[in-house]
């Protein structure tokens, strides 16, 4: 029998999603399959955007040597900890988004919309692109697996070496993988409701 999806989550589920889950900084020496990161992929497409537009791009950063074309590209305090996770994955959020709307959003034309609009490309691309990064966390915590994103790296330097001659550009990484608690912070504080929020 199928959950009715207007129930809430079990507090269990919440604490794998929300509660318990963690930003990580070391990683235990577990691989992460490709199957699992296409089903993971699964998950996130499912996610909305606006007029599914789907601007996120993926690349899983797994092999050595990838991963040491990535190095570089990171601030200092961010390399150890990426090489030694499983994958990073680089979001990126294709400028060109845009074409794909015939096929994702076909009873108009959205394209339309955007053609020759720079700014509204850009805003466009990158809020849904971050729309679906955080669905990408939440997805990865949902399949058992740890999340380590960050903003720490040189965005052009990463542009050219794994995004030269496409549309693409970068959001935002993020290392996937089963966390270690070595170097895990004590979590760090939340603003209380009234501080963030108004209810009018």
């Amino acid at each position: 029998m199928s959950r009715n999806i207007n129930e809430p989550l079990s507090q269990e589920a919440l604490n794998t999603l929300f509660f318990d889950a963690r930003t990580y900084n070391a990683w235990q020496d577990k691989d992460v399959s490709d199957e699992l990161i296409h089903k993971l992929d699964d998950l996130v497409k499912m996610g909305p955007t606006s007029a599914n537009c789907c601007p996120m791009r993926v690349i899983y950063v797994k092999s050595k040597e990838a991963k040491e074309k990535l190095k570089p590209c990171l601030m200092e305090g961010n390399q150890e900890k990426t090489m030694s996770a499983p994958v990073c994955a680089i979001i990126g959020m294709d400028m060109e988004f845009y074409e794909k709307l015939p096929q994702l959003f076909p009873h108009t034309d959205a394209k339309s919309w955007f053609v020759g609009k720079e700014k509204f490309i850009e805003s466009t691309a990158f809020r849904n692109s971050s729309l679906q990064g955080g669905y990408f966390i939440m997805a990865a915590r949902a399949l058992g697996l740890d999340c380590g994103p960050m903003s720490g790296f040189n965005q052009k330097m990463v542009n050219e070496t794994f995004f030269a001659g496409t549309s693409i550009k970068v959001n935002f990484i993020c290392n996937i993988g089963y966390g270690s608690e070595k170097d895990l912070f004590p979590r760090s504080p939340r603003l209380d409701f009234d501080e963030a929020n108004k209810i009018i």
